[in-house]
């Protein structure tokens, strides 16, 4: 089993961004090697959602026409979301969020479409970057627990990967918060 302690997050790669004023797309696309059914249920259970997601739901994605509350990682205040596609395994869609799951390579190509704040969108793309990582991990059957919130920003290989995608989306990155310290 993997430690936590002992994971750190590869160099950031295959995502881009589309551009649409203040508010970007961020194209996330992960190489899984589970079943598209697999990831499927990892994407639309809250119990599978509380390990490795950015944020928590109150109840299953799995069905179009869901409403459901969402809470995203060190944010006291849930939203409404609203579930407008799901057809399961292949697209899953609510609030913001875009899922595609397309079998591959006797695993899964999943790509997320995220719309953010442009002046956040590389923060965005480390956050998922991490949150993949701790899905494959999940998956894998070798659970490092969830990254996100305020906790990914002190985690290891953080600033780097900020750094690295701002850099390839050709943004400025965001200053730090107070109280961010990094681990080398």
């Amino acid at each position: 089993m993997i430690e936590r302690e002992q994971y750190a997050p590869g160099p950031a790669s295959g995502a881009q961004v589309r551009k649409d004023g203040e508010k970007w797309t961020l194209i996330l696309v992960r190489e899984l090697r589970h079943s598209p059914e697999k990831v499927w249920q990892a994407l639309t259970d809250p119990v599978h959602l509380r390990e490795w997601a950015p944020f928590d739901v109150d109840g299953s994605l799995g069905t179009a026409g869901t409403t459901v509350k969402l809470t995203w990682a060190g944010t006291p205040t849930p939203q409404e979301a609203r579930v407008t596609r799901a057809d399961a395994p292949k697209v899953l869609e609510f609030s913001d969020i875009r899922w595609e799951l397309e079998a591959y390579g006797g695993g899964t190509r999943l790509t997320l479409w995220h719309s953010i704040d442009r002046r956040f969108i590389s923060w965005g793309a480390a956050g998922w970057h991490i949150s993949f990582d701790v899905l494959e991990r999940l998956l894998a059957g070798e659970p490092i627990g969830r990254i996100a919130g305020a906790g990914v920003m002190k985690f290891a290989g953080w600033q780097r990967l900020v750094a690295e995608y701002a850099k390839q989306f050709a943004v400025e990155s965001p200053k730090w918060p107070p109280g961010a310290a990094q681990k080398s």
